[in-house]
């Protein structure tokens, strides 16, 4: 109890840059891991050539549904766990937890079987070319026997960072990260299973993260999990899926961005699918930044709505705002200047890559002072239960804007158009957030 008393003190009485700093910056470590074993996997098998290089970028929507699916579950759940624990139902937020993970591990099994099934005909419908598809089978095939632990995972993950315990969630997903870098080589190389080892180390790095992650609920926090506590309530599902609506539409536009950005790339050549997929594997490792500054900004806004401690709410937007731009701000001149040298670590012997890859770069390192405001938006409305207009602005970076996009200006301007395509997504995302947010914000001091 006294454990559960102390936390709920510090989520609503520390200072808040000390509260956001404190828990974004392990769920930042966490991410960056991460987007580092992903980056392994890119750079170790781009040594077996371009194909190989696509195949990754093809597999890379797979995985990005996997995330999509356990997201909505973690995060819904989660962002309405922060806000139970805010006002002290502690029962309840366990009963939401137990729910949560059962529902994680029905869908990853679903997704695992579906997957296995239809293996050729999922690979070629994400964008695989017929000199991709072997590459891209051999590896999907690991990560779908993985994807009920991985979706589980992404569920024990949020839930540690509702609770506010993100250093244990950086934990685990830093074993699994470390394990993983350290395997791709072994099993690519040592053991001579070329692409399949990048997958097997996935699968087996997964397996350990998650034994990790699950080990930490038995004494070290507010949730416990018990099969007696899965609820039978319609309204507890009802809850946290529709709570978690905006992280599916966040993260399930991605995975349909991605699937039409393989699909437009192939059309030119695979050294654009090859391209286009380094360039997303470098990207994803700075916006993690982000993401993990509002994965850490999300839970200290639900405690304190739920507390209705709604100066300290707006307080913490503003930080995560101001904090966010500046720090996009300079790792976006940072990156535009090295990518060139970012490009050559992947890229050796095929200008067609370096070229498109520079070019698409550098243009999305143009708008990434206008992201945080997106993110920061979209993590608010989650965050205080609002997920309609959650949904809606989840929606805006990579399906209201990006999809027409990149069907349409290809058309027009050939590659170019297929570069630009999400920067300008992106600031159309920037100009629809201006006045939603304002108006919340004007709204907020009326709350009671």
């Amino acid at each position: 109890m006294q454990q559960n008393d102390d936390q709920y003190e510090k989520m609503i009485k520390t200072p808040i840059p000390k509260l956001i700093l404190t828990l974004a910056v392990p769920t930042i470590i966490g991410m960056l891991i991460t987007s580092a074993y992903n980056m392994a996997d890119a750079y170790f098998v781009s040594k077996l050539g371009t194909s190989a290089s696509g195949a990754i970028g093809i597999v890379f929507s797979l995985m990005a549904i996997i995330q999509a699916l356990g997201f909505t579950v973690g995060m819904g759940s989660g962002s309405t766990i922060s806000r139970l624990l805010g006002k002290k139902e502690n029962d309840k937020a366990q009963e939401m937890a137990s729910s949560a993970l059962a529902v994680s591990f029905i869908l990853g099994i679903i997704l695992s079987v579906t997957g296995l099934l239809m293996l050729e005909k999922m690979m070629m419908l994400l964008g695989a070319t017929k000199s991709i598809l072997p590459y891209a089978v051999e590896y999907a095939k690991y990560i779908l026997y993985a994807a009920p632990v991985m979706m589980a995972s992404f569920v024990l993950n949020n839930l540690l960072r509702a609770e506010g315990k993100t250093k244990l969630a950086m934990t685990g997903i830093g074993i699994g990260g470390i394990l993983n870098i350290a395997l791709d080589p072994l099993l690519i190389f040592g053991f001579g299973m070329d692409i399949g080892g990048a997958a097997v180390a996935t699968l087996i790095s997964q397996v350990i993260g998650f034994i990790v992650l699950l080990s930490f609920f038995r004494k070290k926090t507010i949730l416990r999990f018990s099969i007696r506590k899965i609820s039978k309530k319609f309204t507890i599902y009802k809850e946290f899926i529709g709570n978690g609506m905006p992280s599916l539409f966040r993260q399930g536009l991605a995975s349909v961005a991605s699937v039409a950005l393989n699909r437009v790339a192939a059309a030119q050549s695979d050294a654009a699918v090859a391209a286009m997929s380094i360039v997303g594997k470098i990207f994803m490792m700075v916006f993690c930044v982000l993401i993990g500054f509002g994965q850490g900004y999300q839970p200290a806004a639900g405690y304190n709505y739920g507390a209705k401690e709604y100066g300290r709410v707006k307080k913490a937007y503003r930080f995560m705002l101001w904090a966010g731009t500046g720090v996009m701000t300079v790792l976006g001149i940072l990156l535009y200047a090295a990518a060139p040298w970012l490009l050559e670590q992947f890229v050796s012997d095929d200008p067609k890559v370096m070229g498109i890859g520079v070019r698409a770069l550098r243009m999305q390192c143009a708008v990434m002072p206008f992201m945080p405001l997106g993110v920061a938006c979209n993590m608010t409305f989650q965050a205080v239960g609002r997920s309609a207009m959650a949904s809606f602005l989840a929606a805006c970076r990579q399906g209201v804007f990006f999809l027409p996009l990149i069907w349409v200006l290809p058309k027009f301007y050939g590659i170019v158009g297929m570069e630009i395509a999400q920067p300008a997504a992106d600031a159309a995302t920037f100009l629809v957030c201006l006045p939603v947010i304002r108006h919340f914000l004007k709204g907020l001091k009326t709350e009671k």
